[in-house]
């Protein structure tokens, strides 16, 4: 067993955290913060926990978190973890290499002391940039040796997803890509259980609207992991839309194509990329698209590519739960990777139907 807390509990993506790592068979939870409601019982706040935890929400005191814990994570609003990261790091750490970005790991003694950070961008100079990518898909081998890992938003998780084959194939050129997200209302800014009016039931229901126009904040780690990827710089046109559901996302990602390809050949591709993958999920022929409905609750990515011989583009979709694998479950199965336990332990549990 180890040691976990968790700041920023009392949102949507740390409720979602904690309902999952209560059942976790390895993960005992020893802190919860919030800067709102602190002094109340957790389960007083969700009352969907009654049972299964007696913790009260503190103060979000960093030291205290970074004593008491083998493991931290940071599910706080936009930005918010950059003050926190670099207590929790001082904290007697002795810093290594890790194997992506140049970033620096940072271990105490024998036992890893990691901290999930919930989701930045590298940028030069600051605590991101020390950050692996947290996307197991991609950067398997260097999130297992890290001790800083940034978890993709969840924009970005179903755009990198759906593209990331193409890019790294050479097959899909990295100029031109269209990329259009739809989000759930607990994924488009709403986290922390928002007031803002766009998110109250009489402005989101029945009504879709597009929102961060040429200029969201994910758009800037899509275009880094696929220019990674493509070994040259991307460029992607990103536009997020609001939806009326409680939780779920759904990418269409329009790929401009290198050569004359087959919806077979596209298939085969990402068959071959996403082999042995625990969480992706390729369409069968025949099946359909993939939808939110089909990966609710849970950790999986449901993708399929069609080609489009008449633009001669790659159509992409792929789904997530955005608390899920654009998320806190992915959370959990980089916690999984980061102590070398199965990936799928405490998210073995299929999604949620109907």
């Amino acid at each position: 067993m180890i040691r976990v807390a968790v700041a920023g509990a009392s949102g949507y993506m740390g409720a979602e955290l904690l309902r999952l790592l209560l059942a976790h068979p390895r993960v005992s939870v020893g802190a919860v913060t919030s800067e709102r409601l602190q002094g109340q019982r957790l389960d007083a706040v969700y009352p969907h926990l009654r049972g299964l935890t007696e913790l009260a929400l503190q103060e979000l005191e960093p030291e205290r978190l970074a004593d008491g814990a083998d493991l931290v994570f940071l599910a706080l609003p936009h930005l918010e973890s950059q003050r926190v990261v670099p207590v929790l790091r001082a904290r007697g750490v002795q810093e290594e290499r890790a194997a992506a970005h140049g970033g620096v790991g940072a271990r105490r003694g024998r036992a890893r002391r990691p901290v999930l950070q919930r989701r930045r961008p590298a940028r030069a100079g600051d605590d991101g940039a020390e950050a692996v990518y947290g996307l197991p898909e991609l950067h398997r081998k260097a999130i297992a040796g890290a001790a800083l890992v940034a978890s993709p938003g969840c924009y970005a998780a179903g755009a990198i997803l759906a593209t990331a084959p193409l890019l790294k194939s050479g097959v899909g050129r990295s100029e031109g890509i269209v990329v259009d997200g739809k989000s759930g209302v607990t994924g488009a800014g709403a986290q922390g259980r928002t007031a803002d009016p766009i998110y109250l039931y009489s402005e989101a229901n029945e009504n879709i609207q597009a929102y961060g126009l040429a200029g969201h904040r994910h758009t800037p780690e899509i275009e880094q992991e696929l220019s990674l990827l493509a070994g040259q710089p991307v460029r992607v046109a990103f536009t997020p839309h609001l939806i009326p559901v409680n939780r779920g996302l759904l990418t269409t990602a329009s790929v401009p194509l290198a050569r004359s390809v087959t919806t077979g050949d596209l298939r085969q591709l990402y068959a071959e990329f996403y082999a042995g993958e625990p969480f992706v999920r390729l369409a069968r022929e025949g099946e359909g698209s993939p939808t939110t409905r089909r990966v609710a609750g849970s950790n999986f990515c449901d993708l399929t590519v069609v080609a489009d011989p008449r633009t001669r583009r790659a159509v992409c979709v792929s789904a997530i739960d955005n608390l899920g694998k654009g998320g806190s479950a992915n959370g959990v199965q980089l916690l999984n990777v980061l102590f070398g336990w199965d990936e799928r332990t405490g998210l073995a549990a299929p999604p949620v139907y109907p």
